[in-house]
């Protein structure tokens, strides 16, 4: 942690709206379709020795329904005989019943300690699925939603211990050869923790890689395993398999394996002797400034150093790399330089790309440089946050306006977890690279706009709902804000029963449901087609937000809840219901 870059999220203010004046409810009816299920969903109760929060949260509150958003509106879900069952819609008037693309050769019932069975979509032709027991399935698919086309069979399969869920999972090649990373999740009983819960919650980070040379069976490459108390709210693999990113209200951190307990024993045995830096760096608005002391009988022949805009090469002689890696930020590689100055020292000067960006590390990850603040700089970061310091206490109690009255906050303004993080892990050096402190930005859902990106994840700021896209091959711009739903953290805080939350992919509604029946779907703001007035204000309404509520012919519980641009999927225990959101024009 000492080493993660701590950032923050910045977000767009064109896509905000200090003027939106809430959501008027609109009686327009909206067509709702069901069909009944053949066999019912195969769904998993809790069990007496499963009683935390993080239980509840992991397998209680688990979304039976899988959107597969590599092809549209391609719904599926697991019933009581392990049957894959999905359904494709193309015409809502033309509805066919869910048809069986697979079956899980394991009996069910058989399991005592089983969780609920659960499936990942890694590419448009790659699924990985987990019956609950233990055992993980590789499934080459083909092209998903057509009977003509998908054909879901097993190329790997093994028993990975304990009972998961796979949380997410990516397909991808490198080194000419295709490799999957799957991330599973358990909840562990605890033996040491006698203070807490008992439990302690892990994700399994597997990568599975064909055979080289023509052998095309798949094999486990990579198991790591990173633990924390808290179920996460959000996790996801990069898409080229080399980070992770976790959204929890506790820390994880990866386990480690004896070889390394071993190696990091052996290095507390050296004594403590404080080392000299390998290189010092300072910065200015537009350029940053590297200094690395060299050998004796080095000479300009011997350097090597390989500029490119995100990463920086320096080679002595014939030695192994002196620094390399990923510079915090871009450059403009073409204009950078490098002498060597009359102490026999080499000196690079980067230029920034991003100018008055500030860098809080020269190369990602790498400790041993020093950085060193020009004086001026001390004192213009000290003179930008003087109006935040007073040398008298509460200089003015008696204010009119005080800045917050504790008085004024009700009910739902009031978060559970006001210590939640955003954590990028390293999947090389297994340690946090960006960390952001999310306070009370309450989490609030995640949802996939683009499934070759990573899955966007949803946070509460003040009263609004903002989407966030990470991008993990962009250290500059990381989380990129892309969508706003105007009051909808403060409107969702209210709903005491909601079970799910979604959105379409293409940010035109909001929808959430509650455990029993009612769903409450918001839309964006859209022009008027007849003039309204705002009486108060003596101003012309241009567009408003409407709310929708639609009511389910149903009394079993919801048990899953998915969203495309122009439908709802709300499935219970016996049917499956399609609720018209937008026409598809």
């Amino acid at each position: 942690m000492a080493g993660a870059a701590h950032c923050s999220l910045q977000a767009k203010r064109l896509l905000l709206d200090p003027k939106f004046e809430g959501y008027k409810l609109s009686l327009e009816p909206l067509a709702c379709y069901q069909l009944g299920l053949d066999a019912a969903v195969a769904e998993v109760q809790l069990r007496d020795d499963q009683y935390t929060l993080d239980h509840m949260r992991a397998f209680g509150m688990y979304n039976y329904l899988h959107l597969d958003s590599w092809y549209q509106d391609n719904v599926y879900y697991v019933d009581q005989f392990g049957r894959v069952m999905n359904l494709s819609v193309t015409l809502d008037t033309a509805l066919q019943k869910p048809r069986e693309v697979f079956r899980l050769p394991t009996d069910l019932t058989a399991c005592d300690n089983r969780l609920c069975a659960s499936m990942h979509f890694s590419s448009s032709t790659w699924v990985t699925l987990s019956d609950g027991t233990g055992r993980l399935y590789l499934i080459k698919s083909g092209k998903r939603g057509s009977s003509a086309s998908e054909k879901w069979e097993i190329v790997f399969n093994e028993e990975l211990g304990s009972p998961f869920i796979v949380a997410h999972s990516v397909s991808f090649v490198k080194s000419d050869a295709h490799s999957l990373a799957v991330l599973l999740l358990r909840v562990e009983k605890d033996e040491l923790d006698t203070k807490g819960s008992g439990f302690h919650v892990t994700l399994e980070w597997v990568t599975i890689a064909e055979g080289k040379e023509g052998d095309h069976r798949y094999e486990i490459s990579k198991r790591r395993v990173l633990q924390g108390k808290s179920v996460p709210h959000y996790a996801a693999v990069e898409p080229s398999g080399d980070g992770l990113m976790i959204v929890s209200h506790k820390p994880f951190a990866f386990l480690q394996s004896e070889s390394d307990k071993l190696e990091e024993n052996d290095d507390a045995k050296v004594p403590n002797e404080k080392k000299d830096p390998l290189y010092y760096w300072q910065q200015t608005e537009d350029d940053v400034t590297v200094t690395v002391h060299l050998p004796q009988d080095i000479t300009r022949d011997d350097i090597k150093i390989h500029f490119s805009p995100d990463n920086i090469c320096v080679t002595l002689k014939d030695q192994p790399p002196l620094m390399e890696g990923k510079l915090y930020s871009s450059v403009d590689h073409e204009s950078c330089t490098w002498i060597i100055r009359e102490d026999k020292s080499l000196e690079i000067s980067l230029i920034k790309k991003n100018e008055g960006c500030r860098w809080t590390e020269l190369i990602i990850g790498d400790t041993r440089g020093e950085f060193i603040m020009d004086p001026s700089q001390c004192s213009e970061i000290a003179e930008s946050l003087m109006h935040l310091t007073s040398e008298v206490m509460n200089p003015n109690p008696d204010k009119e306006k005080p800045p917050c009255n504790a008085q004024e906050l009700e009910e739902c303004d009031a978060f559970l977890e006001d210590g939640a993080s955003l954590c990028r892990f390293d999947g090389d050096s297994l340690k946090i690279t960006h960390i952001i402190n999310l306070g009370s930005n309450q989490y609030l859902f995640s949802v996939v706009v683009n499934p070759k990106e990573m899955p966007c994840f949803c946070l509460r700021h003040d009263v609004d709902a903002l989407l966030w896209q990470p991008h993990s091959d962009q250290p500059e711009n990381m989380w990129e804000h892309i969508a706003t739903f105007n009051a909808l953290g403060y409107v969702q805080a209210s709903k005491q029963d909601k079970k799910f939350m979604a959105c379409a992919p293409d940010y035109s509604y909001a929808a959430l449901c509650e455990c029993l029946r009612r769903v409450f779907i918001y839309r964006q703001p859209t022009p008027l087609a007849t003039v309204l007035y705002n009486r108060k204000e003596g101003r012309q309404v241009g567009q408003v937000a409407k709310q929708l509520v639609a009511t389910l012919e149903a009394n079993d519980p919801i048990l899953g809840f998915q969203a495309t641009s122009e439908r709802l999927f709300v499935l219970t225990t016996k049917t499956l219901f399609l609720i018209k959101v937008n026409s598809g024009n």
